[in-house]
């Protein structure tokens, strides 16, 4: 069954999401992981989901059978999760590619959002899949780095992200909200962009831009 938080956060941009963060004196704005893949049509440019979450790093692999990191992940989301990847270690080594976007997209995963090097970004331009990543590679995990957990804590870019929070992304912003503060952020951007759009109607009207942005505008953040 959808998510009725996570359909309301998809009618959203990262900028008004930002606002009612900073409104609110909540964290969770990051920027620096730029759209790379999925980016055809403008139904594509925005994703959100629930975090399901990777640790990337050096290390050795669990024990048992070899399994490749990712693939636990994707088996463990849907179309209203997204994969948030932490691989912050400095070795230059993919946390994601090629092979991992195939097999999220047949799942129907929202997106992936790396705060790491990402592999084989033209096999995720084609197969359409939104991920948002640090950086680029052609360096292989395999002998670099390793799974170190998932559904953990992770850290993309200065905020911590749990397993089942709100992410949201676009070409502006990945917008991290923790759970439990979901719906009164949402609550808070949608009063924003409701504020807003308003004003662009009477700019659009022919009312000086000077006159609509003024203390209003200036003030809306303030509580």
């Amino acid at each position: 069954m959808p998510d009725p938080l996570i359909q309301r956060l998809r009618q959203l941009d990262a900028c008004a999401v930002s606002d009612a963060l900073d409104k609110l004196g909540l964290p969770g704005a990051v920027t620096g992981l730029p759209q790379r893949s999925g980016m055809s049509d403008a139904a594509s440019t925005r994703v959100a989901g629930r975090a399901v979450t990777m640790k990337v790093g050096p290390g050795q692999p669990p024990p048992g059978p070899p399994r490749h990191l990712g693939c636990t992940a994707i088996e463990l989301a849907g179309p209203d999760d997204e994969i948030v990847v932490e691989q912050r270690s400095g070795v230059e080594a993919g946390c994601w590619g090629g092979l991992l976007t195939l097999g999220a997209k047949v799942r129907g995963v929202a997106g992936v959002v790396a705060d790491g090097p990402l592999r084989d970004v033209d096999e995720a331009i084609v197969h359409g899949l939104p991920i948002f990543a640090r950086s680029l590679t052609c360096r292989t995990a395999r002998g670099r780095v390793v799974e170190l957990g998932t559904q953990v804590p992770v850290q993309v870019g200065d905020v911590s992200v749990h397993p089942g929070d709100a992410v949201l992304a676009d070409r502006s912003a990945v917008i991290v909200i923790a759970a439990a503060e979901l719906e009164r952020v949402l609550e808070t951007a949608e009063s924003i962009v409701a504020r807003e759009t308003a004003m662009a109607r009477t700019i659009a009207a022919g009312t000086p831009i000077g006159q609509v942005m003024g203390g209003a505008y200036e003030h809306m953040l303030k509580n």
